[in-house]
């Protein structure tokens, strides 16, 4: 019963929500991507975030997260204090920008796993643009069989690659987040999106999920 329910919130309750949400919100600024609400830009704190900030405007948009799950991923980083972040599917850097504004606060560092070599290496070049090369590793390859050279604890697992592996990546890689790290998926906003990947979270009690975005799931895995 307590199943059920779980899942009732999550597939139906959190998208109905989301999507009856008013145009406008009192005193809100901008909305992000699904009517996520955006207070407003991100203030950059020192010339370090600015640099960050202004090479993310530029980056070419190859199946990358909208702003709003940036700023999402970035809040969960560095609210966590994550030390090592794991993404799989780089595209062009987007994402890991927003991980790395967390990670240079926290002294951590990003793995990012990516199948297509110039794209990896648009990722290189857009990382070295930011001055965020030092803590970021960008590995080649079908990160089905790359991962295996990954080594925990992991704080957060971010996935956002093939959706049909989804599965896959967290039978192999939930043994190597630690206890209280997450697992963030993308393009997971409801069951409907990957029902498989849904069932395997709530098949596992060690696992507590939420829709946290149109798009995206947060899990965590239970201490």
């Amino acid at each position: 019963m307590r199943r059920s329910r779980r899942l009732f919130f999550l597939v139906i309750v959190l998208p109905f929500v989301a999507a009856c949400q008013p145009a406008e919100w009192p005193r809100m600024g901008r909305r992000g991507f699904g009517g996520v609400g955006l207070l407003g830009p991100v203030q950059p704190k020192d010339e370090l975030e600015r640099r960050i900030l202004q090479v993310a405007e530029r980056v070419p948009r190859r199946m990358n997260v909208p702003e709003s799950d940036g700023r999402w991923l970035r809040l969960l980083a560095e609210a966590t204090g994550a030390k090592h972040v794991v993404e799989i599917g780089t595209s062009t850097g987007y994402s890991g920008l927003w991980l790395t504004l967390a990670l240079k606060r926290t002294g951590g560092r990003l793995t990012t796993f990516e199948i297509d070599p110039q794209v990896a290496e648009i990722a290189r070049r857009i990382f070295r643009e930011a001055g965020v090369d030092d803590i970021v590793t960008v590995v080649v390859g079908d990160a089905h069989e790359t991962i295996s050279q990954l080594k925990g604890p992991i704080d957060l697992l971010f996935l956002d690659a093939d959706k049909e592996g989804y599965v896959r990546y967290l039978e192999r890689l939930l043994p190597l987040v630690r206890p209280g790290g997450l697992i963030v998926a993308h393009n997971v906003g409801s069951r409907f999106d990957n029902p498989s990947y849904v069932d395997a979270l709530l098949a596992n009690p060690e696992l507590e999920s939420l829709v946290i975005s149109p798009q995206m799931t947060v899990t965590l895995k239970k201490r």
